[in-house]
């Protein structure tokens, strides 16, 4: 956005009819997607905050710590949140190669990667993840993750070994059991994500 608008910047003194017409769409274009994003934001942060308010036993590794309170961690969550997961993997591999044990750094950082499609580094940090916490509904979706990258792969067993493991963690949590029966039968979508990002 920022790189069209120092165009239209550039231009915009120059421009005769159509091209103004055209630039002057365009700034309204930037002037829509500005709102939008504002919107999207505001009302992230009201639920965000009435999450922390009545989760109190479900946000250990969301209380306020050094590595939340960073720079690099607000801009890297600021990026996520704009689905910018290039530059928010950027920002959160600075913090976790200072605060190495940050759960929701590493949860961040795991599901930007696999916002990207690369997953051979969101399995890296999702296995990290799981010795890090006691949280079993952290260490359950992640167990489904990484049964998902493994079906992914298609290492039917090995998927079908950690949705096993994610049920057995977190019985309440649906998407293992839906998943081992895609594995099972070779029918349907894989589901993961839905229950970490309510975490973040």
């Amino acid at each position: 956005m920022n790189e069209m608008l120092d165009e239209i910047i550039l231009h915009y003194p120059q421009a005769q009819d159509v091209s103004k017409q055209e630039l002057n769409q365009k700034l309204a274009l930037l002037r829509a997607l500005s709102d939008g994003i504002i919107e999207e934001w505001l009302l992230f942060e009201e639920k965000m905050g009435a999450f922390r308010a009545k989760g109190a036993g479900q946000k250990e590794w969301l209380e306020s710590s050094a590595e939340t309170r960073s720079e690099a961690f607000m801009r890297g969550q600021g990026y996520y949140r704009l689905f910018m997961f290039r530059q928010a993997i950027d920002a959160f591999e600075t913090v976790v190669s200072q605060f190495p044990d940050s759960i929701v750094s590493r949860i961040y950082l795991a599901m930007a990667y696999l916002q990207l499609g690369e997953s051979n580094d969101a399995y890296r940090h999702f296995q990290l993840i799981i010795p890090l916490t006691d949280n079993k509904k952290v260490k359950a979706i992640s167990y489904n993750a990484l049964g998902c990258i493994q079906a992914q792969r298609k290492n039917f067993e090995k998927a079908q070994e950690y949705f096993k493991l994610a049920h057995q963690t977190d019985p309440q949590l649906q998407e293992p059991l839906a998943n081992l029966k895609v594995c099972q039968y070779n029918d349907g979508t894989l589901q993961y994500g839905s229950e970490l990002t309510s975490f973040m």
